[in-house]
């Protein structure tokens, strides 16, 4: 295999793996969106989809650019190639944001999350109240209790309200079927809050749109040096090139001049 043959092989790598790196970055931008969707009456602001909109931004280029970076392996362009090394600049400086965003917004997460316990205390039990809903579907989908555990909802208006007998069905383990939802049998319910349940969440997937910018730097870095190899092999076969068509047309010059 010719060394241009095994740097086009090379570059076709390093195109999947920006297809790749745009897989992880774009569902982990997906996933921090739909998370705050079904989430966002718990948080006090909305800037912690930034790093989700950076990411899915980033995971765009990266897909363009793979395209492109595949193109320039069937045929030569300067201008691809320049395009090529600007989206992947442009790629590092969207993924940069996102991970510093996510960074930032990781450590936000216990201030960010302080209107959880507000919402909690308006839960009416109610299944067309959108609150209500919201409080259920947290509890059932996190395996959760309460803000920190299944003793805050004594603290709330709905447990005054309701008699002081329970807590909401949707704090019961779906593992246990004869859960009847009531404080004397606490073994039968969700023992963690749903405060840490959410940020152990969102940590999570913030923690993933942070590292992967060290990954999409590192394919990015590869993805210059080849692009680098394939100008610097072309640009002296076009001066070979010219080289020997200059010495062609001088030779035809002295034997026109000696006859």
């Amino acid at each position: 295999m010719s060394g241009l043959r095994r740097k086009t092989v090379i570059l076709q790598m390093i195109c999947q793996l920006l297809w790749v790196s745009a897989l992880v970055v774009g569902l982990s931008g997906f996933y921090l969106l739909f998370k705050f969707r079904h989430c966002s009456l718990f948080f006090s602001q909305s800037y912690i989809m930034l790093p989700a909109v950076f990411a899915l931004a980033s995971a765009a280029f990266l897909l363009v650019s793979g395209c492109i970076g595949l193109g320039l392996t069937t045929r030569e362009s300067s201008f691809l190639q320049g395009l090529f090394v600007y989206l992947l600049v442009v790629v590092f400086c969207l993924e940069s944001t996102a991970s510093v965003l996510a960074y930032f917004h990781s450590g936000q997460l216990d201030s960010n999350l302080a209107p959880l316990g507000g919402v909690f205390n308006k839960y009416t039990g109610s299944s067309e109240d959108p609150t209500s809903h919201s409080v259920d579907a947290t509890q059932e989908e996190f395996q959760c209790c309460g803000v920190h555990g299944y003793r805050d909802w004594v603290k709330t208006t709905w447990f005054n309200h309701s008699g002081g007998h329970g807590v909401p069905h949707s704090c019961c383990d779906h593992t246990i079927h004869s859960c009847n939802a009531t404080l004397d049998q606490p073994w039968q319910l969700y023992p963690e809050g749903c405060q840490m349940k959410l940020k152990e969440t969102f940590m999570f997937v913030l923690s993933v749109i942070s590292w992967s910018s060290l990954l999409v730097l590192l394919v990015e870095i590869l993805g210059f040096l080849a692009v680098g190899q394939l100008m610097r092999d072309e640009g002296f076969s076009r001066y070979d090139k010219m080289e020997k068509k200059s010495r062609h047309g001088y030779r035809i010059l002295n034997y026109t001049v000696f006859f």
